[in-house]
């Protein structure tokens, strides 16, 4: 079990456990939970293993058990958060698609998106993983899964259900759905991104998305949808 433990991955290649006694579980969530808090507010390499023992409240002799080196216990913590963070992150689906307005459906969705995506937590993790891909690919891999197959997947399948419907014109809706993120989500999201004191004001939100919306109603929106 131990060497099972040490040595487990996902298809990411971030560290997993499975089949853990109770007690082992607690610990090794423990661990994690220290460890992602140590890495967010140091970053990788300040980051010491004898302050996430201490966070924990276990042995540094139980930290080495559960991840072995302080590279898994990365990939693990932050790998965890990734999926706890973008789990709750699916802001898309029918209601678009079945919008009786929709260029309003898509303003509010895209900006309620942004407005999250935005939280402090959420950048904070953004900027840790962009800095550590190079040494760590298997988050890069992680989070590209995660935030096209999870959070643009429920989208994409709106936006062709509008282009079946005939309210929009899009040969290619995963094409389409990321220019749409682009030009909404992803421009707050960059300047927040390298500008980490920059407060979020929400007019200026709107502003943007709406401007986004339109661009990709230009381009999208069926003849007879077209304002």
């Amino acid at each position: 079990m131990e060497a099972e433990t040490a040595n487990a991955t996902d298809e990411y290649g971030i560290p997993v456990a499975r089949g853990l006694p109770e007690a082992a579980r607690r610990k090794r969530q423990a661990i994690m939970e220290a460890a992602a808090a140590e890495f967010l507010a140091e970053g990788y390499s300040a980051a010491s293993m004898d302050s996430i023992t201490s966070r924990s409240g276990v042995s540094k002799a139980t930290v080495y058990k559960h991840f072995g080196n302080k590279e898994r216990l990365f990939l693990a913590a932050i790998g965890g958060i990734l999926r706890r963070t973008y789990a709750g992150l699916e802001p898309y689906g029918s209601p678009i698609a079945e919008a009786g307005d929709l260029r309003d459906a898509l303003i509010g969705a895209t900006r309620d998106w942004a407005a999250l995506l935005l939280r402090p937590d959420i950048m904070s993790l953004r900027r840790l993983v962009i800095g550590e891909t190079d040494r760590f690919p298997q988050l890069g891999r992680l989070w590209y899964s995660l935030t096209y197959d999870l959070c643009d997947g429920p989208l994409t399948e709106a936006v062709a259900a509008l282009g079946r419907s005939g309210k929009l014109d899009v040969p290619d809706p995963v094409l389409a759905v990321r220019q749409l993120v682009a030009a909404t989500v992803g421009v707050p999201q960059l300047v927040h991104t390298f500008l980490p004191d920059t407060e979020t004001d929400p007019a200026e939100l709107t502003r943007v998305v709406t401007s986004g919306v339109d661009l990709f109603l230009a381009r999208y929106a069926a003849p007879a949808d077209c304002r």
